[in-house]
């Protein structure tokens, strides 16, 4: 064994009970510490083999830091020659490479390994199998530790990202012959749309198990050899599954899940040959990184979802994606930028036509427009509140007259930052009666995201006990924030 590549660990140690429990548990700490008992592998050589750093690994084996990213479960995987079924992983390409080896013991098949070609249509179907199968069967343990990863941000997110504007890699036919039909194919595609609906409207994580088992049997029957046309929008289906799958992770704080889901959807999309979703996921993902302050990275997402949909993407997705772009820019204080963006999207949107782009993007109407619009112009009354409050309220309210309360989540956010416009203005009145409204539209969805927002709105009513209504109005968000 080298320094790098320490190869296969001894069949003992692999066999030790104690050591697959540990692996099954993704208990690393206790793995890692078992390995170098056992297997003979300092911690350096550990990190090297995993692509970790040194520092990296002696977090995890002390218990500082847990392991949640699937991207470093896969390296740990290949790094130590672990089988993936060990780990709740599909089984990796070097374990298929060794059964396929020739009586020389050198292999009969050269092609690289999926890792090497990221953008490779097979290797997005492995990817999708290793995050349902492990998504599936996740305790509350490991939710626990899901919840406390973050999603990665700056070149290592963006540089390979630039694989969605190339043309997708060839990949080798499977052996097994699939006998899926269009019929089979449209009652896939009905599916997924009714789960995306459903999340649109409520939010939250309470279908999202229903999500990834259909994501996962799509995978399994891309997983066999289907015919053309069938594949290309098996592959459009898988998108759209793992799109909802990332909003769903999203929505309910699973962050690192959640960019894992996105990034499997524009591999999807991009195997499926679907630019105009491709953009609506990258779309997506800026809006993570807008949630976490980084509105540089939200940018970059924002521009090559508009290059690689130049020329095929429609009015109501061009203002979309205008309307992140100005998010970006207002989030970065270029007000005047954020204002020739906001222009951009209305002049799109008004070119529009019932009917002529993909039904994902229906939503995005004048209503939709105005409320993100009211949103960003908050954004920028947080700091200037006489000088975009009242706009701000103004734009939120025309959303609210449009879209009512069936819009759940889109209503509940609506009220939340109406009920902050009052607020920032100084109307303790119309604040508290906003607070009421807000806190029952939030009670009709379970999504975190509207929590979170209803929690940022409780400091704006401590400092008013001698206000009786101020007072009720926040034991109202208290009483539905503990429950």
């Amino acid at each position: 064994m080298d320094a790098t590549t320490p190869g296969p660990l001894d069949h003992d140690v692999l066999g030790r009970e104690d050591l697959r429990r540990a692996l099954a548990e993704h208990d690393f700490a206790a793995a890692f510490a078992l390995i170098k008992k056992y297997g003979g592998l300092s911690q350096n050589r550990i990190a090297s083999a995993c692509h970790l750093t040194p520092g990296k690994v002696s977090t995890i084996i002390s218990g500082r830091q847990q392991v949640t990213s699937f991207d470093v479960i896969r390296r740990i995987s290949d790094g130590l020659r672990i089988p993936g079924h060990l780990l709740g992983l599909a089984p990796r390409p070097w374990e298929t490479r060794q059964s396929e080896q020739g009586p020389s013991g050198r292999p009969t098949d050269r092609r690289p390994a999926t890792e090497e070609v990221p953008w490779q249509p097979d290797a997005t179907v492995g990817l999708a199998a290793d995050l349902t199968r492990s998504d599936l069967v996740m305790d509350r343990r490991a939710v626990t530790r899901a919840l406390a990863g973050t999603a990665i941000s700056g070149a290592s997110l963006l540089d390979p990202l630039e694989g969605w504007l190339r043309p997708a890699a060839s990949a080798t036919p499977p052996r097994r012959r699939g006998r899926l039909g269009v019929r089979e194919v449209d009652e896939l595609d009905a599916t997924a749309r009714a789960f995306r609906a459903w999340d649109h409207r409520y939010g939250g994580g309470l279908r999202r198990k229903a999500v990834l088992g259909q994501l996962s049997e799509v995978a399994a029957h891309l997983d066999e050899h289907q015919a053309p046309q069938v594949e290309e929008r098996l592959y459009q289906v898988m998108a759209q599954l793992a799109g909802t799958a990332a909003t769903m992770a999203w929505d309910s704080g699973l962050q690192q899940r959640a960019q894992e889901y996105y990034l499997l959807a524009l591999r999807a999309s991009h195997a499926g040959g679907d630019k105009i979703f491709g953009a609506n996921v990258l779309a997506g993902m800026a809006r993570q990184m807008l949630y976490r302050d980084k509105p540089h990275d939200a940018l970059e997402l924002v521009r090559l979802a508009q290059e690689g949909s130049r020329g095929v993407a429609g009015p109501r997705v061009r203002a979309m994606l205008h309307t992140r772009e100005a998010w970006a820019l207002s989030a970065m204080g270029r007000t005047a930028a954020f204002q020739r963006a906001t222009a951009q999207a209305a002049e799109s949107l008004a070119a529009a036509e019932p009917g002529q782009e993909p039904y994902w993007i229906a939503y995005f109407d004048e209503a939709e427009l105005a409320g993100v619009t009211g949103g960003r112009l908050l954004d920028l009354a947080r700091r200037s509140p006489e000088q975009h409050a009242d706009t701000a309220a103004a734009e939120i309210r025309q959303a609210l007259s449009t879209r009512g309360p069936e819009a759940g989540r889109s209503h509940a956010l609506d009220r939340i930052g109406l009920a902050e416009c009052h607020f920032l203005r100084g109307d303790l009145t119309g604040a508290v009666n906003e607070v009421h409204h807000a806190v029952d539209a939030a009670r009709s969805t379970r999504s975190s995201r509207v929590r979170s927002q209803l929690s940022a709105l409780y400091p704006y009513t401590v400092g008013h006990s001698a206000s009786r209504p101020v007072r009720e109005a926040r034991d109202k968000i208290r009483d539905l924030l503990s429950n």
